[in-house]
């Protein structure tokens, strides 16, 4: 296979493969953060918060067994490379969170939204894109590294929890991994309501099945191509960014895991709404909830460049590797959507 296509362009059908799997379960399994979340605090319902954290629990036992059959090196990752930074998962987790629940959904749910026809969220992705490259190399980059300059993991740090409880306890940061994501599985598992939903436990399997061909495909490129490529997995933050620039000057520029990741979720979301026959356009009508869902977008962007990754960035993919930024940061997110949705609903007006 390697030798019938570029390195470049094998990372991206990897990617638009996954890609697919995430956009199917967007649609045909709900699968979705801002859904969860308002859920669990608004629906009374925690079945689609457990679906997430099925698919942390079961993308962390795949990737270390994969790293101990050796088909994935976890050091290679990003999340696993450099040094995480407390403050800037703390900040960028709570504009992400909070920008959100502005917009209505994250950058991966606004994609599966724009399969489905939905073009406020075209509006979303674009701007989330692009205000992700703002930061991230355009104006604003030099004033984000000067504050939160980012640094390579040193020798003596190791880079996630698994490898530090590992270097503690003497035992293999693999089994540790793959001991973690036993537990986090079964503590999902733990709830009559999801066992009731087969297909909802399939859709979570799914999602991790998704991020997993991500790291081991990538991951299979990278030892055994000779261009050099990242290991890497599915984030909806810069890689929307890097999607639009591609869609401009693809004749100038190599495909990327990225692109084919977001074209993917769109293709994969667009099959399900045929599926389920939810194909249909919408446009804004209201020009405040234009206006809302705009600056949502834009904090989405910022957000997710300080904090290295969005809810499936952090949520799931980072989350898999066990990095230490995982934890913090999708908390923050959870904390700053919170805020936006009560902000949105309950106007912070005192409780009768």
């Amino acid at each position: 296979m390697l030798d019938l296509m570029s390195d470049e362009m094998l990372v991206a059908v990897i990617g638009l493969g996954g890609g697919i799997l995430l956009g199917l379960a967007a649609r045909l399994g709900r699968f979705c953060t801002m859904g969860a979340i308002e859920d669990l605090l608004y629906g009374g319902s925690d079945t689609r918060m457990r679906m997430w954290v099925l698919a942390i629990g079961l993308s962390i036992l795949g990737v270390f067994a994969l790293s101990g059959a050796g088909l994935v090196d976890t050091t290679q990752s990003y999340y696993l490379s450099i040094r995480w930074m407390p403050l800037a998962a703390i900040l960028g987790g709570l504009m992400f969170g909070y920008g959100m629940a502005l917009a209505g959904n994250c950058g991966f749910g606004s994609i599966a939204r724009l399969g489905g026809g939905d073009m406020r969220a075209f509006v979303i992705v674009l701007v989330m894109g692009l205000s992700a490259y703002v930061v991230l190399s355009g104006p604003l980059a030099q004033l984000r590294v000067s504050v939160f300059p980012q640094e390579d993991v040193v020798n003596d740090l190791p880079p996630g929890f698994a490898q530090l409880i590992g270097s503690i306890t003497g035992v293999s940061f693999n089994l540790v991994g793959m001991v973690i994501g036993a537990a986090i599985t079964i503590g999902a598992l733990a709830s009559r309501g999801l066992l009731a939903q087969p297909a909802s436990i399939f859709w979570s399997a799914v999602v991790a099945a998704g991020v997993l061909s991500g790291w081991a495909g990538t991951s299979w490129v990278a030892n055994g191509g000779f261009s050099g490529l990242p290991v890497v997995s599915h984030s909806f933050s810069a890689p929307v960014g890097e999607s639009l620039l591609y869609a401009m000057t693809a004749s100038a520029r190599a495909p990327s895991f990225a692109v084919g990741s977001v074209a993917g979720v769109i293709l994969g979301a667009f099959i399900g709404s045929l599926i389920k026959g939810h194909f249909r356009w919408e446009a804004c009508e209201d020009p405040r909830e234009l206006r809302r869902q705009i600056t949502g977008a834009v904090l989405m962007g910022v957000g997710a460049v300080l904090a290295l990754g969005c809810t499936v960035g952090q949520g799931i993919s980072a989350f898999s590797m066990l990095a230490f930024s995982a934890p913090l940061t999708f908390a923050a997110i959870l904390a700053g959507a919170a805020f936006g949705l009560r902000q949105l609903i309950e106007g912070f007006q005192p409780a009768e």
